[in-house]
């Protein structure tokens, strides 16, 4: 078949380090470029989805070039010597990674294989028989409900804590993902209705989630005393709709929004590991706690999914245990 960039010319992705004659890199680099190509304009995939197979096929392309293999000549040996590397933190690899790094630096060697198969420029696809490195499951983190409401409770009165109060309440409220809260616009939240319309959600879906009066008020309380004058501190036009804002005026960013909770975590004592993240693990976990029907928990949290919202199932097994084993007067034999 007729090879893809003799139709379109893309650009350099993964410029050659060598010059041995033994590793052709300008065809891997060209063979690259033709499947990020087709990976964000005709699959549509997101920029961060083709951003992450461009570093890891960085990567992948270092190991090439250490052990000498053309394109061509990677057998399923080499792939899984590969990730054996990455595992234990040797070249290319520059330090340990976690299992679920190396499964998903897999995913990209395997979908960057599987579309030279499929244009015909290999014979076969060398990763077909490679699988997936196993991973610990590791259960989500969640804080305690006492916890939660001291986190919640704990930012002053003025401007920015209406604020910081607002997106708290917000995050555990609705459980969203920090990504989902700071692309939030003020059209998105009816405040009335007590719901929020999640535009921008995982994947590009939409879904409607229900927030309580507790989110609602605090919500109400910044948009009318706060949100305006933050507001007034800029005149830049891509902000304007933003419902929660910097101290400059400007859409509210995820690492600004990691700023304001990992300074509310640290005033009240609590672990410097609590993140975003953590608020919504600990919605998903407090709402089965309290006798939440699992799907329902899913359709809010937004997973495509029920095995990704079943690992909160696990949390809450532990906890029923630890109950069980304090309260029952034959627990402990």
């Amino acid at each position: 078949s007729t090879p893809r960039s003799q139709k379109r010319t893309a650009s350099s992705v993964l410029p050659s380090t060598t010059s041995s004659k033994t590793v052709p890199a300008p065809t891997l680099d060209r063979w690259v470029d033709e499947f990020l190509t087709q990976a964000q304009f005709e699959r549509g995939l997101s920029k961060n989805t083709v951003e992450a197979y461009r570093r890891d096929l960085a990567v992948w392309r270092r190991f090439c070039e250490m052990e000498k293999l053309g394109p061509k000549d990677v057998r399923p040996v080499h792939v899984t010597d590969y990730l054996e590397r990455l595992r234990r933190g040797l070249p290319p690899a520059s330090k340990v990674l976690k299992a679920s790094t190396v499964g998903r630096m897999l995913v990209s060697v395997r979908s960057f294989y599987r579309f030279l198969a499929q244009e015909g420029e290999l014979e076969a696809d060398p990763t077909v028989t490679v699988g997936v490195p196993r991973q610990t499951r590791s259960l989500p983190k969640a804080i305690p409900l006492i916890d939660v409401e001291r986190l919640i409770e704990s930012p002053p009165a003025d401007l920015l804590g209406r604020r910081d109060r607002a997106i708290l309440e917000t995050l555990y409220g609705a459980g969203l993902r920090i990504s989902e809260l700071v692309s939030l616009d003020v059209d998105d939240v009816d405040l009335d209705g007590g719901l929020i319309v999640v535009v921008k959600g995982k994947g590009s879906k939409s879904r409607q989630v229900p927030i309580g009066k507790a989110a609602t008020d605090a919500v109400t309380v910044y948009v009318r005393s706060a949100r305006p004058e933050l507001a007034r501190r800029t005149t830049a036009v891509s902000s304007r709709g933003a419902l929660f804002l910097n101290a400059r005026g400007g859409r509210l960013s995820r690492q600004g929004c990691w700023k304001v909770l990992k300074g509310r975590a640290e005033a009240v004592g609590l672990d410097a590991g609590v993140s975003p993240h953590t608020l919504r693990h600990s919605f998903a976990t407090h709402m089965l706690d309290g006798g939440a029907d699992i799907r329902v928990v899913q359709e809010l949290l937004g997973h495509a999914s029920l095995t990704t919202t079943q690992v909160y199932t696990l949390v809450s097994d532990s906890r029923l245990r630890e109950v069980y084993e304090s309260s029952h007067p034959r627990a402990q034999g």
